[in-house]
């Protein structure tokens, strides 16, 4: 297709809202198969068997839909106005990830993608397309280093010389052959701070990721009670993590998002952990309706407010813990009763 298509649709993507755009082969990222490969094989997916179940896809755009010749690469500000990191100094208080704070961004990209889908097949009869947005086996961060949108820091999240590390990837798949943009390269050099600022030690070595010591991967996708030893290092982070991604020099370059859906609603900035720790289900869904969180349920949430509780040095929460001692869910209820034994021990201390 023309140039002037591409050019087009590049005026579209941002006219919608996108803040970057790119566009690849789906053959662009060929080590994707082998890297996930060994992700899996060491087990460092974690509960997610997902990952490997639909291991052929995921490692291979080409293989997910094979009539698909281009990819179109499309990256959503999220940028906040603060510093996440600050909200880690208050431990009477929930830290949630920046990206949690309002509506889930499933919905909101996903729009946004469909608008532009519907555009193209307009200016091209005869094209089809999908859109996906972190919920089919996509690599997305691959892709989006083909497309030129960023690339691959040491922390494995993608990094954006214009964005920072506060942006939603978004792909359209096509059956349009259309022209391709730059690739990114590795603007890393010979920076760490993603890695050493990582209070579980997530990292085993630059580039590399065991998600399970993840905060984020701990606070949504793990099941169950989380490791002892690793409660600790959870501070008062009860849905996500922001830290490798907050301490980014490239964030220099941020800027907050335009869109009023991802700014963090007032009851979700900082809220108080007694407060959210006797919500029940009804409460629980009531707060967080067309929000990301709502996925991991009232139990999961509970036992993530429960082990920040516990790290929080507060002894006036005791009478809020204990409550939950016997809770039906026994993972709050083993949450309650560690975060008990650690206020507890503040109090002799």
């Amino acid at each position: 297709m023309s140039a002037e298509l591409t050019r087009a649709l590049r005026d579209k993507a941002l006219a919608e809202g996108f803040s970057d755009f790119g566009i690849c082969r789906p053959d662009a990222a060929p080590h994707t198969a082998q890297r996930l490969a060994e992700f899996v094989g060491d087990g460092r997916h974690g509960q997610m068997g997902w990952m490997a179940e639909r291991m052929n896809w995921r490692g291979s755009a080409a293989a997910l839909w094979p009539e698909a010749r281009s990819v179109i690469m499309l990256a959503e500000n999220y940028g906040p106005d603060h510093d996440p990191l600050e909200a880690l100094a208050h431990k009477d208080r929930a830290a949630i990830s920046v990206y949690a704070q309002n509506k889930d961004y499933h919905d909101v990209v996903k729009k946004r993608l469909k608008r532009v889908g519907r555009w193209l097949i307009e200016q091209a009869d005869g094209a089809e397309i999908k859109v996906f947005v972190d919920t089919a086996p996509v690599m997305e961060k691959p892709l989006a280093m083909a497309a030129g949108l960023g690339w691959q820091g040491k922390h494995t999240n993608v990094v954006s010389r214009r964005l920072g590390s506060w942006f939603f990837l978004g792909a359209i798949f096509t059956t349009l052959e259309l022209e391709e943009t730059n690739g990114e390269v590795d603007h890393c050099g010979s920076c760490r701070k993603c890695l050493d600022i990582c209070p579980t030690d997530a990292f085993p070595a630059p580039y590399q990721l065991d998600a399970r010591r993840c905060i984020s991967y701990l606070t949504i996708e793990h099941r169950g009670p989380v490791d002892v030893a690793l409660r600790k290092g959870l501070g008062n982070r009860i849905y996500g993590c922001d830290d490798c991604l907050a301490v980014c020099p490239w964030n220099k370059f941020a800027s907050r998002a335009a869109e009023i859906k991802y700014h963090g609603r007032a009851e979700l900035q900082s809220p108080r952990l007694g407060e959210l720790a006797v919500l029940d289900e009804t409460e629980f869904r009531a707060l967080f309706s067309g929000s990301p969180i709502k996925r991991i349920g009232r139990n999961g949430f509970v036992r993530n407010v429960l082990y920040a509780i516990g790290n929080s040095e507060d002894a006036g929460l005791l009478s809020v813990v204990q409550a939950l001692c016997e809770d039906e869910d026994e993972t709050v209820a083993d949450a309650a009763r560690w975060a008990c034994g650690e206020l507890v021990q503040t109090v002799k201390d």
